[in-house]
This record gives C-alpha cells, sequence and structure tokens, in this order.
C-alpha cells in the first residue's frame, strides 16, 4: 500500500528522512482493527518523529501519522484514539502508553492497525477532514484547557503562538466555552486570523496583557516562558504540552512562581473519553476544526514542508481518495 513514513533519522534536516512509497499492510492480529484511511492531519510530532524524538532507529521504517478518520472493517466511520497501551488493550499488561509512530505504524497510509478499543464512531456532522483533525492537537487543547487548567466560563486565558494546531484549537474551543481569550504571534496576518477566530485581542510575543489571566497555554517554550508566566494573576495556572523553540528557557522566573503561588502543568494528548467529549462538542456546537490546507497524501512532502516552516494556520491534512 501507498504510505508516508521515516526512512531515516535526520536531527538537523528532518525531511531528507521522509520517504513516499510502497509498504507493507497492515496484519491482523487479535484485538486489533484495520481502518482505511480517508483523512489524516499532520503534527509537530511527525517532524520530531523524523529528527529521532520518540522514534529509535530499530523502528525505522516508520509510517508516520498519529491522527486519522476512516471506515473500519464492518464500514462504519470512525476516528482513532492515537495513545496506545493506555488500558491494557490490544497490547501486553506491562507496555506503556505510547502515540502511534513510537512503537507502531502510523495513519499517512492507505490502511492503519490499532486495537480496537482505540476506535471511536465519527459523528455525522463531521467531515472526515474535521474529524481527522481532532485526536491530538484538538485533544491536547481540549484537555490543557478544561481538564488541566480547569477555567470556567469567563475566566481569561493566553494562548502563545497563535497559529499552531494545539494553539488555534484553544482558541477555537476557548471562545466557544466562553473564555476571555488573548493570543501571541510575531506575524501580523495570524494576529488578525486569531481575533477572527473569538480571541479578544492578539499581540505582539512578549507584549504586555490589558489583564493578567487565570491560565496561559503555552505550546512555544523557551522563547514565550518569562512571558507566560509573568502574564498570570496570582494562583494562575500555566499548563504546558510542548517547546517548539526549545525546552531551556534564560529565565525560569522561579522567584514569580513561589511568591505568587503559580501551578505549572504539565499535559500530553488526553483520554479516549475526553476525545469522545470534544466529538460531541464539535457536533452538537458546531466548533469545526481550523483548516489551513487539504493536499493527496502523495503530496504530502509539500504539507511536512509547510508545517516545517510555520506558515500554516490551523491543520494540513492528508487525504486518500
Amino acid at each position: 500500500m501507498f504510505a508516508v513514513y521515516a526512512a531515516r533519522i535526520d536531527r538537523d534536516q528532518p525531511l531528507t528522512g521522509l520517504e513516499l512509497g510502497e509498504r507493507p499492510a497492515p496484519e491482523s492480529r487479535p484485538g486489533w482493527s484495520t481502518v482505511t484511511v480517508k483523512a489524516a492531519s499532520l503534527n509537530h510530532h511527525d517532524l520530531w518523529s523524523l529528527r529521532g524524538v520518540g522514534l529509535a532507529e530499530d523502528k525505522l521504517p516508520m509510517i508516520l501519522g498519529c491522527d486519522a478518520a476512516g471506515v473500519d472493517e464492518d464500514g462504519n466511520e470512525v476516528v482513532l484514539h492515537s495513545v496506545i497501551g493506555q488500558s491494557g488493550h490490544g497490547v501486553g499488561p506491562k507496555e506503556p502508553r505510547s502515540i502511534l509512530t513510537e512503537r507502531y505504524q502510523g495513519t499517512f497510509a492507505e490502511q492503519v492497525a490499532v486495537p480496537t478499543w482505540n476506535i471511536l464512531p465519527k459523528p455525522k456532522e463531521l467531515s472526515f477532514e474535521e474529524a481527522a483533525c481532532l485526536p491530538t492537537a484538538w485533544l491536547t487543547a481540549y484537555r490543557m484547557l478544561f481538564t488541566n487548567a480547569g477555567v470556567r466560563p469567563g475566566d481569561s486565558v493566553l494562548v502563545q503562538g497563535a497559529g499552531g494546531g494545539v494553539a488555534t484549537a484553544a482558541i477555537v474551543l476557548g471562545k466557544a466555552a466562553g473564555l476571555r481569550v488573548f493570543a501571541t504571534s510575531r506575524d501580523e496576518a495570524k494576529r488578525k486570523r486569531a481575533v477572527e477566530l473569538g480571541a479578544v485581542e492578539a499581540l505582539e510575543v512578549g507584549a504586555r496583557l490589558p489583564q493578567r489571566v487565570d491560565a496561559v497555554i503555552e505550546t512555544v517554550g523557551a522563547a514565550t516562558w518569562s512571558h507566560s508566566v509573568k502574564s498570570l494573576k496570582p494562583g494562575g495556572t500555566l499548563v504546558i504540552s510542548g517547546a517548539t523553540s526549545g525546552d531551556r528557557p534564560s529565565h525560569a522566573e522561579l522567584t514569580r512562581v513561589f511568591f505568587l503561588e503559580l501551578k505549572i502543568v504539565g499535559s500530553t494528548m488526553g483520554t479516549k473519553d475526553e476525545l469522545e467529549d470534544l466529538l460531541s462538542f464539535c457536533a452538537a456546537t458546531g466548533v469545526r476544526p481550523v483548516i489551513d490546507e487539504v493536499l493527496p497524501m502523495d503530496r504530502a512532502r509539500e504539507g511536512f514542508e509547510r508545517l516545517a516552516s510555520g506558515e500554516q494556520f490551523g491543520k494540513v491534512v492528508l487525504t486518500n481518495p
């Protein structure tokens, strides 16, 4: 079957290890099901995999892709939960959790195999392309906001780095949930889009906010860390799920953290139940993922290049006929 896969690891030039071509179709195994992929979306996780982060060389070649929506063996339209081993279903009892492509072949292919437990019905209100955006970036944003930040309608939130998949999701979900959302971006066009999506104001990175906020959604890392900490109210919460600019900020702001009793919470992906709630939330409210570009699977390299450049606003989606 046709697939998009990591053939080599290159930490400095990750796209040199990206290959498109034929790979073996999934083999049947007890407790697992094969899904025919209709749409799959890119995440920064895919670029990190090409750098060898979370993907060992002895696992190569590895079909990339965490997210997908498609059709199961019984003809049902479905969405995949990307975390394998969370419950023990389909894997050994002592196997630690992993994300697709860390141990198991991913979704950038004509077919993908996952534990049957990881398959959820796709709401009829969502297209395959829309549903394929939800299981990683949008689920991550959902958990960051509503589980780990614990914000409620009327609270204020700062979303760093508008334009990325998680950040864009946080703006849209926050607006729909009645939050007062502020956003930052270095790019004027992305700031404008953030306001169009529901941010009350979008500012330059590092700019002083009109008010301190209850929570910060942080995926940028070193470049915005100090600003994130300084933007919080006393007792506020900073939730971090990524560090695209690096994980070693020059100023950790430890004095401010303990003096103002700030909370810093790490967040990774989300649970199957949270994905089910997110799917229902989108179906019921009309909230839809922001899609930057839809490409056929055989043009995947263009999508990776766009993601690597940081030019995208929202999700890049790959489709099969």
